[in-house]
């Protein structure tokens, strides 16, 4: 479904992705791991038409679509939840929603919403509630819900559970298994190794700008440089 091949992205004169090679196949949730300020969400932003690279090209469904920007993007089927949520704090919930909808034509929108709320039943609840004033963890909610509007053949998830409690971490990657279960393909970044790991089919691990190892994800869970690097107390 998606092929990265050669990838490599600045800010300014730094090189932040040095030819980052990843495939992501349909119906599979992958994911890549590695320290802060590695370059996963450079990578993300990359692949999501929001970051130019300068070499490289990404493809999507067989189609080069290196250089699109993000909505051309989103019209194709793909569509990013950045780290940190990026709510429409001053709309309601239904609000939010409904913009994860915006360039779509059809007549499908509000049974689509009533269908993603079956997956997040306290965004039916606080509907019409302020996004601003939602929690953590129902922002977070938001975003993804949001994310599914658009209808994406992959969705992209950077850092889903930063800053969540331990509880709601685990309600978000159950509903990150849904959505693959539902027949969308997911890319997850993820600090939380451990649950990225007992959820994704295949793994990448970055170490500045490059792809360092990569598996099948039952294989890097008892792989011991994981296993020291990420998967020691903090991550169980």
């Amino acid at each position: 479904m998606l092929k990265v091949t050669g990838i490599e992205t600045y800010y300014g004169k730094i090189k932040a992705l040095k030819g980052i090679n990843l495939e992501v196949e349909q119906g599979k949730i992958v994911t890549i791991l590695g320290a802060n300020g590695v370059g996963k969400t450079t990578t993300m932003k990359t692949i999501a038409g929001i970051i130019k690279p300068k070499k490289g090209t990404v493809e999507f469904l067989g189609e080069d679509v290196t250089g699109l920007r993000a909505d051309q993007l989103v019209t194709k089927g793909i569509s990013l939840v950045p780290e940190g949520r990026a709510i429409l704090s001053s709309m309601t919930v239904i609000e939010n929603l409904e913009m994860g909808a915006y360039h779509r034509s059809d007549k499908e929108v509000g049974k689509d919403i009533e269908e993603v709320m079956k997956h997040f039943p306290i965004l039916k609840e606080r509907k019409n509630q302020l996004g601003g004033t939602l929690s953590g963890g129902q922002q977070q909610m938001l975003a993804i819900a949001r994310a599914i509007l658009s209808r994406p053949k992959l969705l992209l998830l950077d850092e889903p559970s930063m800053g969540l409690a331990p509880l709601i971490v685990a309600d978000i990657f159950k509903i990150i298994r849904e959505i693959k279960d539902d027949g969308t393909t997911v890319l997850l970044v993820e600090q939380n190794a451990k649950q990225a790991l007992k959820i994704a089919d295949y793994g990448y691990v970055m170490e500045t700008g490059k792809v360092i190892i990569q598996g099948k994800a039952e294989d890097l869970l008892v792989d011991p440089r994981i296993v020291e690097a990420y998967l020691g107390r903090r991550s169980s």
